[in-house]
């Protein structure tokens, strides 16, 4: 098997897809700000929400759990770690900059 992929790409891979998340969350936002909330907006929050947990638990644990096959289990459990570590960084600094503006 190929090496994995260096756990910085993931932690940028997540943020990426939460970056887009949040532009089109906010282009809703301006096409719907003076409608009443429905039913499909729950349904549509839930299944975002759902797709979400499922593209952020390929991103952290799709690499780890391939190691785990290979039985390397400390090199998943550190590419994990790693993986979480530069997005907690990546985490910090983005709430750092917001709580300056």
């Amino acid at each position: 098997m190929k090496l994995p992929a260096h756990p910085l790409l993931h932690a940028l891979a997540a943020l990426l897809y939460i970056g887009l998340v949040v532009l089109f969350l906010r282009f809703i936002e301006t096409i719907r700000h003076d409608t009443e909330d429905t039913v499909l907006d729950g349904l549509g929050f839930l299944s975002l929400f759902t797709f979400s947990a499922v593209v952020m638990g390929y991103l952290f644990l799709s690499q780890p759990l391939f190691l785990l096959l290979e039985h390397k289990h400390a090199e998943a459990v550190t590419y994990f770690m790693k993986t979480l570590t530069y997005f907690g960084i990546i985490t910090v600094a983005i709430l750092t900059l917001a709580s300056l503006q």
